[in-house]
């Protein structure tokens, strides 16, 4: 049985099959239109900035998302949105996980505030 279910390769939020992707899913890796044109040197380098930061705490303490933009960047919606794609991501590599009020959160469906944890 073929995966019906993947993880989008920029934003890191769960798509599932779709009639117009019946001959090539396999090649499939992005949700969108819009995820399929994003900058994915930039976006490595956030999660590179996430796990750094992270290491830099220790396994017991947590981050928030704001904290790994400069501070001309942390009310800026677009730019906390490419770092919480980046969290996505590197929950789906099964690296750190994303809380919120000290619990486990799905990475496709949270919303509101979240802190960031390494596994």
């Amino acid at each position: 049985m073929e995966q019906l279910t993947k993880s989008c390769r920029y934003c890191g939020r769960d798509f599932e099959w779709r009639k117009k992707w019946e001959k090539n899913w396999t090649e499939v890796q992005f949700c969108s239109s819009k995820c399929k044109k994003q900058n994915m040197n930039f976006a490595n380098s956030l999660e590179d900035k996430v796990l750094s930061l992270l290491e830099t705490r220790g396994t017991t303490k947590t981050i928030c998302p704001s904290e790994i933009l400069e501070s001309a960047d942390k009310k800026n919606k677009i730019m906390m949105e490419r770092v919480r794609c980046a969290a996505r991501r590197l929950v789906h590599k099964g690296q750190i996980h994303i809380t919120q009020k000290g619990k486990v959160v799905d990475p496709s469906s949270f919303k509101g505030p979240i802190r960031l944890k390494l596994r």
